[in-house]
């Protein structure tokens, strides 16, 4: 592993401890702090010269109303073709894929900022990749 990858997932799973053990004073003007296993948000966009679709999966939600933020995990389906030589092997152009990110909510337009893993190849090495995308709030 990484030593990025051990700090991501140390953060991740200190804020989601924390999370869980905050105590705050709730009188409707402060900043709410919670965990969440699903929140209703489907996501389109783009990373690494393809598309993905998602939707907000476990994370922590930050919100003061109108507006939340979400940093957790994105369980998606990536759309990439591949471009390699002509006969050799090809991947799937839809994936699976599980990213990390944080999701911006406003009412019901979302902003999301995704970071999904390419793992090692012959002819790559293995690296983060950062997109952008917006969607729904159901």
């Amino acid at each position: 592993m990484t030593n990025l990858y051990k700090k991501s997932v140390y953060l991740f799973f200190s804020l989601c401890a924390l999370t869980l053990t905050a105590k705050s004073q709730n009188n409707g003007n402060s900043v709410q702090t919670r965990a969440t296993l699903f929140e209703g948000v489907i996501v389109a966009g783009y990373v690494d010269q393809g598309a993905y679709l998602n939707c907000t999966g476990p994370a922590i939600k930050f919100s003061k109303k109108p507006l939340s933020v979400l940093v957790g995990l994105l369980p998606s389906l990536r759309i990439k073709k591949d471009k390699v030589a002509t006969g050799a092997p090809q991947n799937s152009i839809l994936t699976p894929n599980l990213g990390v990110g944080i999701t911006t909510i406003y009412n019901h337009l979302a902003i999301q900022v995704p970071l999904y893993y390419n793992a090692k190849t012959n002819s790559k090495d293995g690296k983060w990749n950062a997109g952008i995308g917006i969607g729904y709030k159901f």
